[in-house]
């Protein structure tokens, strides 16, 4: 035995480090493609960009990516979780080898396109999968672990390119793209390996070989049977459903709530204006000063590697601390780092001497670092676990896609925004955390440590707006008990009696839409 059995890594724990093999590919993109785009050697081969052609350039992945994810959902409840990450992570490779193998900017770009596309068959159904294999108590630390892969690829990333920038040929831009090209190829296999979701063999009506997929997973009988293998009769029904009435479903009265939560927290968060950053690093550092060349790689590099010290730890303490502690300590670090870089900008305090523009660069890492530690984590999980097992695949690659879409607009407008105005983009962003701190801290209920079937009980009831400040105090808390009372004065029973009426008559063909 290779491998003491006290020491051995549980099956689903297995399961949820292979399919993050996806968070690898698309920080390693984002960590690479803002430095490939400047290298000299690909202005050798593409010509010069402009900066509205070179914004579309890289965020073209985001946006080719919005549209499979809005449309992954209905495919990956019909042929299942793995078969849709399968199938995007062939288009990524695809992708990769077109951008590696480019001669021309318009070939560049049709590869990104295909790459995107993967993205976003991919990023949102694998998160769907750990949730859904995952026992409850862990479920926030693994369904970190695309993220914590994703910042470990940025890091690397960096620095690939601030690397393979000194290599005096198109080999320097191409690299990366060979290297995601062949992590791609191993992901795909790699899904061919791994066992399917249990909840989702459930809701196919094949629960022996879901039990026999819980026992391979390594998850204990009273756990599978307290949340994973307890799945409503009303999902089942609601599963051999058409492509379209699946989408259409999430919008029923009794899922709308969660629906509209999801594509709010995963929209965004990205609207605080992260990929501005990290794609455009080196733009944002030279711009406070710092050498325009290698200290601004180095400079991107350096973030990279206190995100990856900052994640391993917040990704960890997942399960320890709540969502909605996440997503206020983030807004308000998040706004408040960007009004303070707007305002420097404004006054005319950032020059190439003086303090000023040190004030700018910490700023940065700090932002960065914030992100990474909160809003990066929390806003994945809480889509995911929040929906019902009927529309947790469709709600989250909608919301996903809404999420690649926002993250386009970032990284298509910011080289626009920072040529028009120093500081314009800083109080758009900042304006922007701030109003997604406050709708969150108004309307988003605590879930950490709960079985994803107790979730829904809380949902089963239009969400309430609640004081900003009872909230805070309750979100800080973050305990079971917060659950509770989050749920209001109506007792469990008569919440599932009123949402299992509403399921009798939209089985019946009683569609109850927004």
């Amino acid at each position: 035995m290779l491998w003491p059995s006290h020491l051995r890594p549980a099956g689903y724990t297995i399961a949820s480090l292979a399919v993050s093999l996806g968070g690898i590919l698309n920080g390693f993109d984002t960590g690479s493609v803002g430095a490939v785009v400047t290298m000299p050697q690909f202005t050798e081969t593409m010509g010069e960009i402009s900066p509205s052609l070179l914004g579309f350039t890289v965020s073209v992945i985001m946006f080719a990516g919005a549209i499979p994810s809005f449309f992954s959902g209905p495919p990956a409840d019909r042929y299942g979780r793995l078969a849709v990450v399968a199938a995007g992570a062939v288009s990524f490779a695809i992708g990769a080898v077109l951008q590696a193998s480019a001669s021309s900017l318009a070939q560049f770009i049709i590869g990104r396109v295909f790459a995107g596309a993967g993205e976003g068959l991919f990023l949102g159904v694998m998160n769907v999968y750990i949730c859904e294999i995952s026992p409850s108590a862990r479920r926030g630390t693994l369904a970190s672990l695309p993220q914590l892969f994703s910042v470990l690829a940025m890091c690397a990333g960096y620095f690939t390119a601030y690397g393979s920038v000194k290599i005096q040929s198109s080999i320097a831009w191409r690299l990366p793209f060979v290297i995601m090209a062949t992590i791609a190829v191993a992901m795909a296999i790699t899904c061919f390996l791994l066992p399917p979701s249990p909840r989702w063999l459930v809701l196919r009506g094949r629960q022996e070989e879901a039990i026999a997929v819980v026992q391979r997973l390594g998850i204990q009988s009273a756990e599978a049977e307290k949340d994973i293998l307890r799945v409503r009769d009303e999902d089942v029904s609601k599963q051999h459903t058409s492509f379209y009435h699946s989408l259409r479903l999430i919008w029923a009265r009794q899922y709308r709530g969660r629906t509209i939560l999801a594509l709010f927290i995963l929209g965004m968060v990205q609207l605080s204006g992260i990929d501005g950053v990290m794609y455009y690093a080196p733009t944002l550092f030279a711009q406070a000063g710092l050498p325009e060349n290698t200290a601004g790689f180095l400079a991107s590099g350096l973030s990279g590697i206190l995100i990856v010290i900052i994640s391993i730890p917040a990704a960890i303490l997942a399960d320890k601390w709540g969502r909605r502690t996440s997503v206020i300590v983030g807004g308000v670090l998040l706004s408040s780092l960007m009004f303070l870089m707007g305002i420097m900008y404004a006054v005319g305090a950032v020059h190439h001497t003086g303090a000023g523009r040190w004030v700018v660069i910490v700023s940065i890492f700090a932002f960065a670092l914030s992100y990474a530690a909160t809003w990066a984590f929390v806003g994945k999980i809480y889509a995911s676990e929040i929906q019902p097992g009927c529309t947790r695949a469709a709600s989250n690659a909608v919301a996903t896609g809404l999420s690649f879409f926002t993250n386009g607009i970032v990284a298509l407008i910011t080289p626009i925004l920072l040529a028009k105005s120093a500081y314009g983009a800083y109080f758009l962003f900042g304006g922007l955390s701030f109003g997604t701190l406050v709708v969150l801290g108004l309307y988003m209920p605590e879930t950490r440590g709960e079985p994803l079937e107790s979730i829904q009980e809380v949902f089963s009831k239009p969400l309430q707006l609640h004081g900003f400040g009872k909230l805070l105090r309750r979100g800080l808390g973050s305990s079971s008990s917060t659950f509770g009372r989050l749920s209001g004065s109506t007792s469990v029973e008569s919440s599932t009696a009123e949402l299992d009426e509403l399921s009798r008559a939209h089985a019946a063909g009683v569609r109850v839409l927004a």
